[in-house]
């Protein structure tokens, strides 16, 4: 059955084809840059809106605030016109096209917060003309884009589908990932009539190898949801596999990377000191909540989240333990540094790190608790952990690492020298199996 298309979805499709779309991107965050530049270097133009007045001004500069965008990216860019960031959300009239890269957090009681969408939509529907499509990005629980943004953007009058166009695309980001880029990974692409659908298939098209179609936004919100849950869910399983097979002194490590050399039916995921960055310790919660309305229950879910949020509790017990048998002390009064407070290696990334809950936990014990990280000079912006803002890290100094009564791996970056770390420290608490994976064997390091 043929599609009857609107003359401005038809005007819209040819813009979009042709490159002259202009390109609006609200959140130059960690999902919003990288899809800023792809699309300037894929030759459309990019208005880049931002209430940071730091980041927008950096921009404008042509620099770069995040470690694995290089400002050689951004200034051609910014010199040729093609990248353009401003602080003044009335100019998202002027865009064809508008991607929502803001943040969706949880509240306190673990529950949805949805401030920086809203307001974004409401900032969006006070400009919307006919003719513009909107794509929100950020992750969200099933359902979003239909009951909290289409309300606020049809309320003047103008109708989804027909007027503007509105779909729903999952950011899929791995900050740092060596293999896969923004412009590497396929996009899925979901919207409530098919105009729209076809839309926001053709502007992702311009800087992706494939787009996925599935019939709803509410299925492709579900999509990224299921992405985080499995990882989350297989994380805590990983987890609670290591303090079974410590406890019989087999190395769950060692087990792992012998299970993947099946070549099917198993996917190896590894243990930590806890779940960190926007997405995995964040998105089940989105799930757990919108199924209550359902009367269903996410106990699987809400299990593997208990297992997660358990384990910075353990690391804890394992050093404090270690150091009360080894030295006659336990945390209290000790000093200990916090090596890499990234979410994950090779990232200058600290949102959600269970770096910063260990942190606390250790000062909460009577300790010290310093850190150094090459990609974090400094934490900022931290709203769950406002005691750690503005804490600058350590330099490098083997002299200064033997004076910490223990270091605690809870990020394990590359370029870090571990035999030097082993040699000087009095005691390593390893929570990413760094230094086995070093080749350092000596009896200071325990894995925790």
């Amino acid at each position: 059955m043929s599609i009857e298309w609107p003359a401005h979805g038809l005007k819209l499709q040819a813009r979009i084809e042709t490159g002259t779309a202009k390109i609006g991107v609200v959140g130059m965050g960690y999902v919003g840059l990288p899809l800023a530049v792809a699309f300037c270097e894929a030759d459309c133009s990019v208005l880049a809106f931002d209430l940071d007045d730091a980041k927008v001004e950096a921009l404008s500069a042509g620099s770069s605030y995040i470690k694995h965008i290089d400002s050689g990216r951004i200034a051609p860019l910014v010199k040729a016109l093609k990248l353009e960031a401003t602080l003044d959300l009335s100019r998202l009239a002027e865009a064809d096209v508008v991607l929502i890269c803001v943040p969706t957090p949880l509240t306190r009681h673990l529950e949805p917060d949805l401030r920086y969408v809203e307001a974004t939509t409401t900032a969006i529907a006070k400009t919307l003309r006919k003719g513009q499509l909107i794509i929100l990005e950020s992750t969200t629980y099933p359902g979003t884009t239909r009951d909290v943004m289409q309300p606020i953007l049809e309320a003047k009058g103008l109708k989804a589908g027909s007027d503007f166009f509105l779909a729903y695309s999952p950011e899929r980001e791995d900050p740092g990932n060596p293999t896969y880029s923004t412009t590497q990974i396929p996009k899925v692409v979901g919207a409530d009539d098919a105009v729209s659908a076809g839309l926001a298939s053709a502007v992702y098209r311009r800087i992706v190898p494939k787009t996925i179609s599935v019939s709803s936004a509410a299925t492709a919100e579900a999509v990224k949801i299921t992405e985080n849950v499995f990882r989350a869910v297989n994380i805590a399983l990983v987890n609670e596999l290591k303090l079974i097979f410590t406890a019989m002194n087999i190395d769950v490590w060692e087990v792992i990377d012998a299970a993947k050399s099946k070549p099917f039916g198993f996917m190896p995921f590894y243990p930590g000191p806890g779940l960190g960055g926007h997405c995995i310790p964040i998105d089940p919660f989105y799930l757990t909540w919108k199924a209550r309305e359902y009367n269903q229950h996410t106990r699987f879910i809400e299990l593997a989240g208990q297992i997660n949020a358990d384990m910075p509790a353990h690391v804890i017990r394992v050093m404090a333990d270690t150091l009360d048998a080894r030295f006659g002390r336990g945390l209290r009064n000790a000093r200990v540094l916090v090596l890499g407070v990234a979410y994950k290696k090779n990232v200058d990334d600290i949102r959600e790190s269970p770096a910063l809950r260990l942190m606390e936990m250790i000062e909460a014990r009577g300790a010290v608790a310093d850190f150094h990280d090459p990609y974090v000079p400094q934490i900022n912006g931290t709203r769950e952990h406002p005691t750690l803002n503005y804490r600058e890290g350590i330099a490098w100094d083997a002299d200064v690492i033997a004076r910490y009564d223990a270091v605690l791996i809870a990020t394990d970056h590359d370029g870090i020298d571990y035999r030097e770390l082993a040699a000087s420290a009095k005691l390593v608490i390893d929570t990413r199996n760094a230094c086995a994976k070093a080749g350092v064997v000596s009896d200071k390091v325990v894995r925790a």
